[in-house]
């Protein structure tokens, strides 16, 4: 089973490289490295869901108190979910869709959590925290050139998830040159804790 299955990813897998926003953006383009962040992953079906095996969100809802550490695992296992989702400006949907959309998606999904639709309403929800004191969870916003803004999910390790217009869903380096030449700002939804009580479905209303 574990060799077709690598093989089956050799065959389809597609390499995970970063740089572009809402807006189209130059730059040099970046690969992802080490551990979980090298791995190629094939295309999804059109409604693919988590596998059941170490899936966070399962493990959550098994916790009266579950750690913020699940809401990191929760998000690479969205990402697993929406890789190769391309981008299309207005999309939400796997056959295409936007970097606020896959925002609000994933927070809906995972933390049941209803978050604005836009870009513009998105980065006036929740408190400001500094660039330094960024957690799981929080989202990162961007300015790069162009008319649009550009938003995605921190998941830890310097890594943020999100809709890249020249790659689709990805995860990429907070620290590459071009997101910190044009970082904006992040805003916490949530405190860590709570984040986390959300995705066991714990505490909510």
């Amino acid at each position: 089973m574990q060799i077709k299955r690598m093989c089956r990813i050799g065959a389809m897998g597609g390499v995970i490289a970063l740089l572009s926003g809402c807006a189209a953006s130059s730059g040099s383009e970046e690969s992802a490295i080490g551990g979980y962040f090298a791995r190629d992953l094939p295309g999804m079906p059109a409604d693919p869901l988590m596998s059941p095996v170490d899936n966070p969100i399962l493990e959550a809802r098994g916790l009266h108190n579950p750690p913020p550490s699940l809401i990191r695992r929760a998000l690479l296992a969205q990402h697993e979910r929406w890789a190769g989702t391309p981008y299309r400006l207005g999309g939400s949907s796997f056959r295409g869709i936007d970097c606020s959309a896959l925002v609000q998606n994933v927070f809906s999904d995972t933390f049941r959590f209803d978050l604005p639709r836009t870009t513009e309403e998105q980065v006036r929800t929740g408190l400001e925290v500094e660039r330094d004191a960024l957690r799981p969870g929080d989202l990162v916003f961007f300015r790069p050139p162009g008319v649009y803004r550009h938003v995605g999910i921190y998941v830890g390790e310097g890594r943020f998830l999100h809709a890249s217009t020249s790659r689709g869903v990805m995860i990429s380096d907070i620290d590459n040159r071009y997101w910190q030449r044009h970082f904006w700002q992040a805003r916490r939804t949530l405190e860590p804790t709570r984040l986390a009580q959300r995705l066991g479905g714990i505490g909510e209303g």
